[in-house]
């Protein structure tokens, strides 16, 4: 096959079709590296941020997560393949906390947490808010 044949892989192929598919999944790579990096931190600088009931922080972030992962992949298997990562990661997450840190403890409660915000963000697969990312991408200049 000669090189001009070969066709050319569109970057983010995975993703839905958006005009800035690098800032996109940028973003959401940041926000589940801030997930993961105030879950090891140590517990002493976390007081002073203003903090909710433990469990909701827990459920919001990761239903955050999931909600920007609908807003960024338009097929079921991407979705699951997703939510069964983001899920590890809250579980690895907690066992991280009780391992690596000195002040912080593995919580079953905080990673059932996780995984039910996990569940809450990907039913916006199941609204019209599903696409709203990509319209508000297609406006954009």
């Amino acid at each position: 096959m000669s090189p001009s044949r070969i066709p050319r892989r569109r970057i983010g192929r995975s993703l839905k079709p958006f005009r800035h598919p690098l800032l996109w999944s940028g973003l959401w790579c940041a926000a589940i590296a801030t997930v993961v990096v105030f879950s090891l931190l140590p517990g002493s600088s976390l007081q002073t941020l203003p903090t909710m009931n433990d469990k909701l922080e827990h459920f919001f972030s990761y239903a955050a997560l999931s909600a920007g992962a609908v807003q960024l992949y338009p097929r079921w298997r991407s979705l699951l393949s997703v939510g069964i990562a983001l899920v590890l990661m809250g579980i690895g997450l907690e066992y991280a906390q009780g391992a690596l840190t000195t002040d912080r403890m593995m919580d079953g409660m905080d990673a059932l947490a996780n995984t039910l915000g996990v569940i809450a963000g990907f039913a916006t697969q199941l609204t019209p808010w599903r696409d709203l990312l990509l319209r508000f991408d297609s406006r954009s200049t």
